[in-house]
């Protein structure tokens, strides 16, 4: 403790720097007692300290003495549990499983025999009620023996022989039982059919009988109809719905379709004392289809007598609860409503939009129906499909329309087309008298002539145009084509007084005729059009007459139709061009044919060389008879068919191609001698002179002189074969003459260098030869 006390007397002394000695000792001496009184006090706390701890470390040490103590007793009670009570626990437990697994034998020994027995019991019982023909408690019995049986044998574990005997003895009783059952159904409801292989005829139909031996007696009424008691036992077995099904398609196959399919066929029923008979009688009728109003009255009838003595009993159970008409209507209704819409509703919807209104009594009748067998409970509530179609009439009626209109014109385009009428500017379709647009709820338009009056007063050209300018010019067409524009004329003007859906639909069924015009006849009739050329010519006229009318056909109706059509979509314009190139493409590909035979025929001529020698002359002669028949026969076929002017371009077409093909062949030629010119000459000759008779585009032959007159107009290369026979007969002079430096009549048909390699052909090289090709250039 001194150095700490010298250093801090050091500290005060540099600290005061002034104090003097006596202060300092002083000072000291203080500092050195209070030193000494705080060793004491510390010494004192360590020494109470240390006896307080004592006797808490003296009471550990006895602790931890006793821990000790504790642990070597619990390593001997453990040691002792190990060796002898845990061999005793083993012991009990191995006993106590065994006694378990015993009872478990035996509670199910135990539950097996009381099972068997319940098993004996059931068949003992299901016996005397088959005796006593309680065939609802026979059933119950025989199900109660199933479960019981089923129970066994989900056992695992636990199989008997005896469960396959007794499974054998069940299904011998179940059958057993539904044999009777089935006896006594056959009994009940007995079908007299007619042989399988009539079944479809009127005639034998009329011979299908029902009796129904379900009349209750008196007894009876008391004790319940037996038809209850047996379909009930039906049910509890699990086959009332095969029987009922069996039941239902008899009632459909020889009952209800017979009454739907068969307008003379009426049910007759019939009750006796101890039984009730439905059956048939024909009347005679001139329909072809019943009206729904007499063929729901008939079924009507029908499903009464069987809900009163058959179907109005309601089997219940644990297991189910409902009436035998749910069953029945649930099995059969959607096959007799199909059959309801196919054979009878779908033949009632009207073909005319004037008889929508008389379908009223129509859905009135399908209401009623179908209020009468929910009554009856073969329906269930909701709206059912027969219901629906007949209330959606309006859509049935416009399908039902634009599906005969696209059957009717598709036969039309399937017909013959040779079969023709002709076609005058005078002619229109027989069309009535379409009603004012203003007439009805269509919108009312000025018309456009009226509008011209007012605004333009008398500034009118005093030159008017023939009331022909814009007819189609006289032909002959399908009649099949004309009936199909008539056809579409009657869709379009029923469809002006049809609703705006109908509306719709039928004008877009109109486009569809023309649009599968446009595919089926160049499809259906492809090899004809190929090989015929006159119904080439026809199909011609045809797409045109087509053309023609669908120019106008949209405008005529426009203002007529709903209001969404008349916003610009009632146009048939769009098909025009496609019409006009199907027939032109039909007839050039004619027209290519023809020239390729023309063609073929002359390449024959052994190219017009040689005609002194009589071989090569006569094959040139027949090459151009064949020609020239070739072309009479076209002009026969196409006579008072194609428009005059379509005629004489074909023909003239033809004709011109034959000239060509000789001028350039003969124009070829290197050496002509003059036997060779004369006979050149003379096979030209013949082709001016019976080429233009070839031009007979009508019966009279009065009248087509005019047109034979006309061959250079149609004939492009005519003045060039006259002019090539000119040359064939010219002297060199009078070839230069036809020349003319150029400015000739031969300049213009013919170049300078054809003129003169048929110069060097013709004429032997002299100096006048030579002059004479110095003047053509």
């Amino acid at each position: 403790m001194a150095a700490p006390a010298g250093s801090l007397v050091a500290a005060v002394l540099a600290h005061s720097g002034r104090l003097d000695k006596e202060d300092l000792g002083t000072r000291i001496g203080r500092l050195s007692r209070r030193v000494e009184e705080l060793k004491g006090e510390v010494c004192n706390m360590i020494n109470k300290k240390y006896n307080e701890f004592l006797p808490s470390m003296q009471s550990a040490e006895e602790l931890v003495s006793q821990v000790e103590g504790l642990s070597s007793n619990i390593d001997l009670l453990k040691a002792g549990i190990e060796n002898e009570v845990q061999r005793d626990l083993n012991v009990a437990v191995a006993e106590f499983t065994e006694l378990k697994q015993q009872l478990e034998r035996d509670t199910l020994v135990l539950s097996v025999l009381k099972k068997l027995q319940e098993f004996d019991i059931a068949i003992k019982e299901y016996n005397t009620a088959l005796l006593e023909k309680k065939y609802v408690a026979a059933a119950q019995q025989l199900e109660t023996a199933r479960s019981n049986l089923k129970m066994l044998e989900s056992r695992k574990g636990f199989e008997l022989k005896i469960l396959k005997a007794l499974g054998t003895e069940l299904t011998v009783q179940t059958q057993n039982m539904l044999y009777h059952l089935g006896e006594e159904w056959q009994k009940l409801a007995v079908w007299k059919l007619p042989p399988s292989k009539e079944s479809s005829s009127l005639e034998s139909v009329v011979h299908s009988e029902l009796h129904l031996h379900t009349v209750p007696s008196k007894e009876e009424e008391i004790a319940g109809p037996p038809v209850a008691s047996v379909l009930q036992a039906f049910a509890v077995l699990g086959e009332l719905h095969t029987k009922l099904k069996i039941f239902g398609q008899l009632l459909l196959k020889y009952i209800l379709k017979p009454l739907i399919s068969y307008p003379s066929l009426q049910p007759c029923t019939e009750e006796q004392s101890d039984v009730f008979i439905l059956r048939f009688k024909s009347k005679e009728s001139s329909l072809d289809h019943s009206s729904p109003v007499e063929v729901f009255d008939k079924i009507r009838l029908v499903f009464e007598v069987l809900h009163k003595y058959l179907l109005s009993s309601r089997l219940s159970s644990h297991k189910f609860s409902f009436t035998l008409a749910e069953l029945l209507g649930d099995m059969i209704w959607e096959e007799l409503s199909d059959c309801l819409i196919q054979n009878c509703l779908v033949n009632s919807i009207p073909t005319n939009s004037s008889k929508l209104e008389q379908y009223i009594e129509v859905i009135k009748s399908t209401e009623e129906f179908e209020k009468a067998l929910k009554n009856m409970q073969f329906l269930k509530g909701d709206t059912t499909d027969l219901l629906k179609y007949a209330r959606n009439v309006n859509s049935h009626f416009a399908n039902k329309k634009c599906q005969d209109v696209i059957v009717a014109a598709r036969n039309l385009m399937t017909s013959e087309i040779h079969n023709t009428v002709k076609i005058i500017p005078d002619s229109c379709v027989a069309l009535p008298r379409l009603p004012d647009p203003g007439a009805g709820d269509r919108s009312k338009m000025p018309k456009a002539s009226e509008v011209l009056h007012n605004d333009m007063g008398n500034l009118e050209n005093k030159t008017k145009l023939s009331q022909y300018t814009f007819s189609l010019p006289t032909c002959r067409i399908s009649s099949s084509v004309e009936k199909l524009m008539e056809l579409a004329y009657q869709t379009l003007l029923e469809a002006t007084s049809s609703t705006d859906q109908c509306c719709i639909q039928l004008f877009y069924s109109v486009r569809n005729i023309f649009q599968l015009f446009y595919d089926v006849v160049p499809t259906y009739h492809k090899e004809n059009l190929q090989k015929l050329p006159q119904l080439a010519a026809i199909h011609h006229n045809n797409c045109m007459y087509i053309a023609h009318h669908l120019l106008t056909l949209g405008h005529q109706f426009r203002y007529r139709l709903t209001n969404i059509l008349c916003d610009g979509a009632a146009t048939f314009v769009d098909l025009v061009p496609g019409f006009r190139r199907l027939g032109m493409e039909c007839f050039l590909a004619q027209m290519r044919v023809q020239k390729g035979e023309i063609l073929e025929r002359l390449s024959s001529a052994r190219n017009f060389s040689n005609m002194d020698d009589e071989e090569n002359y006569c094959a040139a002669n027949k090459a151009i008879r064949q020609v020239l028949h070739q072309l009479k026969r076209l002009g026969k076929v196409w006579q008072d068919v194609l428009p005059v002017n379509v005629y004489c371009k074909a023909m003239g077409t033809l004709l011109n191609t034959a000239l060509t093909e000789i001028v350039t062949r003969i124009a070829a030629l290197e050496d002509i001698s003059a036997e060779d010119a004369d006979r050149l000459y003379s096979l030209c000759r013949t082709m001016v002179e019976e080429g233009p008779q070839v031009f007979t585009p009508l019966p009279e032959d009065d009248k087509n002189k005019k047109y034979q007159e006309e061959v250079p107009v149609y004939v492009q290369k005519w003045m060039t074969f006259k002019e090539l026979m000119i040359i064939l007969q010219a002297n060199l002079q009078e070839i230069v003459d036809q020349w003319a430096d150029g400015k000739g009549p031969l300049a213009a048909e013919f170049s300078a260098a054809e003129v003169k390699s048929l110069i060097r052909a013709l004429f032997q090289n002299t100096e006048r030869r030579a002059a004479a090709l110095a003047k053509i250039k």
